[in-house]
Parts: C-alpha cells; sequence; structure tokens
C-alpha cells in the first residue's frame, strides 16, 4: 500500500479537498487498491468535524463527496505511516518538520507538484469568498494529477 496524507492547519477546508482531488485521480486511473488516502491538520481545533460546507459544496458540484471526511489532529504515527505527507503552505510544513521526530514519510508542499500552477502554496480559503473554493479545487486537481504521476514513477512502475 501507498500512504498519503494532505494536511492544512485545521483539516476542514483544503486538506479535505486535496483528499477528495487525489483520491479521484486514483479512482479514474483505477489503481484503488494501490492507496490508503487521508488528511489531517497541524491544529486539532476542529477533531471530529466535517469538511467547511463550502468545501463540501465545491468538491460535491465537482462530483465528490467528502461530507463523509472527518478532521483530526496529525501524530507523530503520521510520520511513520505514510509514505507522502503534502503541506498546503509553508507554515503547515515548517509545523510537520518541527513535530517530527522520524519516520519514512516523504515532506512537501502539495502545490509544488502541480504543472500548470505557478506558486507553491495553496492558499487558505477559510475566510475568501466562495470562489477562492473553487480556485483550490482547480488547484488541487492540477497537483493530484501531477502527484499520481509521480508516485507511480517511484512506486508502482518498477
Amino acid at each position: 500500500m501507498i500512504n498519503v496524507l494532505f494536511v492544512c492547519m485545521g483539516n476542514i477546508c483544503r486538506s479535505p479537498m486535496a483528499e477528495g482531488a487525489f483520491r479521484k485521480a486514483v479512482e479514474d486511473a483505477e489503481l484503488e487498491e494501490h492507496f490508503m488516502i487521508d488528511s489531517a491538520g497541524t491544529i486539532g481545533y476542529h477533531a471530529g468535524s466535517a469538511p467547511d460546507p463550502r468545501a463540501q459544496e465545491t468538491a460535491k458540484k465537482n462530483g465528490i463527496d467528502i461530507s463523509g471526511q472527518r478532521s483530526r489532529k496529525v501524530t507523530e504515527n503520521d510520520f511513520h505511516e505514510f509514505d507522502y505527507i503534502l503541506a498546503m503552505d509553508n507554515e503547515n510544513i515548517a509545523d510537520l518538520k518541527g513535530r517530527r521526530t522520524g519516520g519514512k514519510a516523504a515532506l512537501s508542499l502539495f502545490l509544488s507538484h502541480a504543472k500548470d500552477i505557478p506558486i507553491d502554496e495553496m492558499p487558505d480559503p477559510y475566510y475568501g469568498h466562495h470562489s477562492q473554493f473553487d480556485q483550490c479545487y482547480a488547484a488541487a486537481v492540477d497537483a493530484s494529477a501531477a502527484l499520481l504521476d509521480l508516485i507511480k514513477k517511484e512506486k508502482l512502475d518498477q
């Protein structure tokens, strides 16, 4: 199994949409049996909560149901369980690096994998306009396709 974790601050906007977009890319490639996909937050404030309704609506209009996801906080075990941990911004990746004490997970910024997005940090749409959720989702789709290509080369095409 290839284990992939998406991380933002609260795990209610960006990382749930990234998880959903990547899960769809994996399903479209008919590779579900090779992956375990999850998302988490660097803070536990929203632990147990469903994704933000705007994130759910954005995903739903793109054919993805993320309503069953529940927020959780990143744990030390995640660094050992996951092969890839994708942070949404520099603050998230710095937080992850600061709490990591070991493990196999490769840490990177999610959008650094995108082919058509000129930025590495996923803007946080939480306090913004609804259209920012659409922009984040579109960025997640682009980055998901490129990330899946990378993982296929590194793990599946051997």
